[in-house]
């Protein structure tokens, strides 16, 4: 419990120096235009549209700015007094600050289009902007009106903390069962079942292991979105991942029996003088291991986790950004550790199958390294080396029928399967293959390498913000629509994303005429951070709609990885919406 107090204590100051005030948190000149006037709708008791925007201090609306297409004149809504202003751009206006509700009649149905367009007294007009809203039977909602991210940090800056941090508790359960959470499994599991901890001890560990995790997560989020600087490029350094990849490595060589992990000799003996009564592993071990499942997490880049940073880059408030970040990590390790501790109540007693056991989660961390070096290998040798370690796994488990005969029946059949798998990667990986799921495809005659290639080039690959600024320049000459696409070689979601998106010919097909921007943030340099400061993205892989007047449709943003059909049917619904 001490141990655990000082890791709080050690973590305290950095969420103090966040808080307003402190030296971490700086506001940008401008906000972005989402966040300088905050819209939303909902339906009234009464049956009336409650429309309202949330203005930021130093910002203002247009009373003539705003517009209703398709209501008619009787069913507009009355506009309130405005104050005077006179402004550079339009001279003497009414304009509204602070914040501005608007009621459409109960009789109005369909859809309505709002328009309004702001500026700041800094002297930033901002390009006219629209939301869509449906005034159906069912009550007013906002038709695409927030990318998932949006909609989680505004549901952050509406909802009590309460609420807030129940919401995000739910989904870290949800998120603990993606790909991404995955490789926590066996690192926890070895923490308990390779410890021989008892049911009680084994709790403990596995609750630290969670904390240390969950205090880490929120620790990174806090940091990443106060400094604005590329948190997943500093984690997915070469040396890093590698060092991260070696210590697992390390790991998983004491359940094959190779040795023992021990601490030095004179910090065994201290530690077992002052408790001698407790049995399983190291609560210390835990908390570190757990502290290095919240880095390998952290760089996954998914909507509840851009929706926490995004609400606590807009609202400067780390403290409760920190909490939200924490409770989701909660939520993610909560299932891990019911696993790894309740499910021990369902095994047979000790005996032989504790060292099978022990050597499943030893090939569990070897492939953990895999996947974490994954960013920094050639696809096909990564292939290879992922199919040599299921042959030495199939080769394992057949051995393992010999000394346990019951086993035989599991074993036999799936040591047949893994090795005739392992067997396939290394042939297609000799080939130049990169997919652990269709290895021999390469061999297939198939045209698709070739069309990927096609695709690939069709993406305009850009690498710093005067490039940019003049690629946007040319679009809008032009009158196109941009795809902007963060992209980074240690992003393993972009790649996937450039097999099963961009790689698809209907996907190129429907993006004829739309200029494909690739922002490459793989370096983290200062031309990097000022790609992804361009349009506050926390890092790849990250699509972003600009319109032909230059401005992004915000509401459409993708965060995190998509397949080709979510991405079509986001692309049409943003033309739509135009």
């Amino acid at each position: 419990m001490r141990k655990l107090l000082i890791l709080v204590l050690l973590l305290f100051p950095l969420l103090a120096q966040a808080l307003p005030g402190g030296d971490l948190f700086k506001k940008p000149d401008f906000l972005p235009v989402e966040q300088a006037f905050i819209f939303s709708s909902e339906r009234l008791e009464s049956g009336e549209t409650r429309l309202y925007w949330q203005i930021a201090d130093g910002y203002y609306l247009y009373q003539k700015r705003l517009k209703f297409d398709g209501l008619s004149a009787g069913l507009l809504p009355v506009l309130p007094a405005g104050e005077d202003h006179n402004d550079e751009y339009f001279g003497q206006q009414q304009v509204y600050r602070q914040g501005l509700e608007l009621t459409i009649p109960a009789s109005a149905s369909g859809q309505v289009k709002v328009g309004w367009q702001g500026c700041a007294d800094a002297g930033l007009c901002y390009p006219p902007q629209t939301q869509v809203v449906d005034l159906g039977k069912g009550g007013a909602t906002v038709v695409n009106g927030q990318s998932q991210d949006q909609a989680l940090a505004s549901t952050l800056q509406e909802r009590s903390l309460g609420l807030s941090l129940l919401i995000f508790f739910g989904l870290g359960l949800l998120l603990a069962f993606t790909p991404c959470s995955l490789p926590m499994l066996p690192i926890l599991a070895g923490v308990v079942v390779g410890s021989g901890a008892r049911p009680r001890r084994g709790f403990a560990l596995a609750g630290v292991y969670v904390l240390s995790m969950a205090l880490i997560y929120a620790g990174l989020g806090v940091v990443a979105a106060l400094l604005g600087g590329n948190l997943q490029s500093t984690l997915q350094q070469p040396w890093l991942l590698g060092s991260f990849a070696g210590l697992f490595v390390l790991l998983s060589l004491p359940m094959f029996g190779f040795f023992e992990l021990q601490l030095p000799a004179f910090v065994r003996d201290r530690l077992e003088n002052a408790g001698r009564q407790r049995q399983g592993g190291s609560l210390v071990g835990a908390a570190v291991l757990g502290a290095l499942s919240g880095l390998l997490v952290g760089p996954c880049m998914t909507a509840p986790l851009a929706g926490a940073l995004l609400y606590i880059a807009q609202s400067g408030n780390a403290l409760q950004g920190g909490l939200v970040l924490f409770i989701l990590g909660l939520g993610i390790g909560l299932p891990l550790l019911l696993v790894v501790t309740v499910g021990n109540r369902f095994l047979p007693k000790p005996g032989a199958w504790m060292d099978l056991v022990k050597g499943v989660f030893g090939f569990l961390l070897l492939g953990t390294a895999l996947f974490m070096v994954r960013p920094l290998l050639a696809e096909p040798l990564w292939l290879a080396l992922f199919g040599a370690l299921l042959l030495i796994l199939a080769f394992s488990a057949i051995a393992q029928t010999r000394s346990l005969k019951r086993a035989a029946p599991i074993c036999a059949p799936v040591g047949l399967i893994l090795g005739l798998w392992g067997t396939m990667m290394l042939v297609g990986a000799a080939g130049g293959a990169d997919d652990p799921w269709q290895p021999l495809k390469v061999y297939s005659g198939s045209r698709t390498n070739s069309e990927s290639a096609s695709n690939h080039d069709a993406f305009t690959t850009i690498k710093d913000a005067a490039t940019l600024d003049r690629e946007l320049a040319a679009a809008s000459a032009n009158g196109q629509w941009v795809l902007v696409d963060y992209y980074a070689d240690w992003c393993v979601s972009c790649k996937i994303m450039e097999k099963t998106v961009f790689g698809q010919s209907q996907v190129i097909e429907a993006l004829n005429g739309v200029r494909l921007l690739r922002l490459d943030v793989t370096a983290d340099n200062d031309a990097s951070r000022q790609l992804l400061e361009r349009y506050k993205v926390p890092g790849p892989p990250t699509l972003l709609w600009l319109g032909p007047d230059g401005s992004e449709r915000r509401s459409h943003r993708i965060t995190g990885e998509v397949d080709d059909r979510g991405f079509l049917q986001q692309w049409q619904a943003t033309r739509e919406q135009g």
